[in-house]
């Protein structure tokens, strides 16, 4: 237990140095530069501040529209940057703030102009990210074990080689397609062994998931080139062209987010097949390869209709707002779905459905194969893992 506690202790500690620190540094320190109109650059600089007192406060229409809003004048006092301790005057339209409430704002300075703009950015959110995240460890070490903890450090992992590799990678103008598979057998291969250990079971599972993303990644391909969408589906996308000069393969983008966005249960599905066929084999060594398979086969089916209802739940959810935003608009119900925007969260659903599907019977195919007639070796290892 005291190992436990000493790893836990380590864990938190590269979470709220590695992860926290760098993301107050960002927030706190960040200029970017915005092209004008005029060719000119306005420098945008994202402060930490607090707010002193709310001078006044209103409810407005938004010009142009029949839509009310508040609006707040405030005083704040800068907590970080080169004006530290330097009190502003910010008009508010954004989020209604209180004395004492801390947030980061967004200064901008006017290149043609010269004048100064203040404008509330975000609120302060980073303690109950550490809060949430510390009972997540917390819940993690009494209940997952020893088995959570290496979950926990395969997750960091994977943390790591998408920072390290996947992001620069893609801004660095490779192709978004070769580098989301690479990232994603990385993340398959040292996340399933951290966790699981070394056995054949495992590899099983690996084999598996690469196979299957393989599979799933063209599958991905044709159905993106054939209904011939770009990559474009948000304002985020169109800024990144912009801020990357039209280095970016966005729809190499899209099909590698696909990949990556497929892992999680993937890697569920897989997992669960493995530790199922050489379960099944620990009962009987002697048990034919092909009545394994169909009884392994039984239990997938089982598993695919709760993951497959799971991601399909999720994906709405996700997607909510923009349902309801179209929902609200009452437009014609076929144009909806033809439109990108949706088309590509309807592909992204059911190609992670097929790639989960596929993986079910395709894992149980090599851990048959490479598990019948062996002993197990992960029985005790496996003991605590059930779906």
């Amino acid at each position: 237990m005291r190992r436990l506690l000493v790893l836990a202790f380590l864990v938190v500690s590269l979470l709220g140095s590695g992860l926290f620190a760098p993301l107050a540094y960002a927030q706190s320190a960040t200029t970017t530069p915005a092209v004008t109109p005029d060719g000119l650059n306005d420098v945008i600089t994202y402060v930490k501040a607090q707010t002193v007192e709310v001078i006044s406060q209103s409810v407005k229409e938004i010009p142009g529209t029949d839509t009310s809003s508040q609006y707040q004048t405030i005083t704040a006092k800068l907590l970080d940057g080169p004006d530290a301790g330097q009190t502003i005057r910010v008009d508010n339209d954004y989020l209604m703030m209180k004395p004492g409430d801390v947030f980061y704002f967004r200064h901008t300075v006017n290149a043609s102009e010269g004048v100064d703009f203040y404008s509330v950015s975000d609120p302060y959110r980073l303690p109950v990210l550490e809060f949430f995240i510390g009972l997540f460890l917390v819940c993690l070490l009494i209940f997952g074990g020893k088995q959570g903890i290496r979950g926990l450090l395969a997750l960091i992992a994977s943390l790591f080689f998408i920072g390290a590799f996947l992001l620069p990678g893609i801004l660095h103008g490779y192709s978004p397609v070769l580098v989301s598979v690479g990232v994603s057998s990385l993340i398959i291969i040292l996340g399933s062994y951290i966790t699981h250990g070394f056995n054949r079971a495992t590899t099983a599972a690996v084999i598996g998931m690469i196979a299957t993303i393989v599979v799933t990644g063209l599958l991905a391909y044709v159905a993106i080139h054939w209904a011939h969408l770009s990559g474009f589906t948000s304002e985020e996308s169109t800024d990144l062209n912009f801020n990357t000069h039209g280095t970016i393969d966005f729809v190499g983008l899209l099909l590698g987010s696909m990949l990556i966005g497929l892992l999680g249960v993937l890697y569920d599905a897989a997992i669960s097949q493995a530790v199922a066929v050489e379960e099944l084999f620990s009962m009987s060594e002697s048990a034919h390869p092909r009545h394994v398979f169909a009884r392994a086969m039984r239990i997938g089916r089982e598993h695919i209709g709760a993951l497959v209802n799971t991601l399909a739940i999720t994906y709405v959810g996700i997607s909510l707002p923009l349902i309801l935003l179209f929902e609200q608009s009452n437009l014609n119900l076929l144009l909806t779905v033809n439109q990108e925007v949706f088309a590509t969260e309807i592909l992204r659903m059911m190609i992670g459905s097929i790639g989960l599907i596929l993986a079910v019977p395709i894992t149980t195919a090599v851990a048959v194969y490479m598990l019948a007639g062996r002993k197990s070796e992960t029985k005790s290892a496996h003991s605590g893992h059930h779906h």
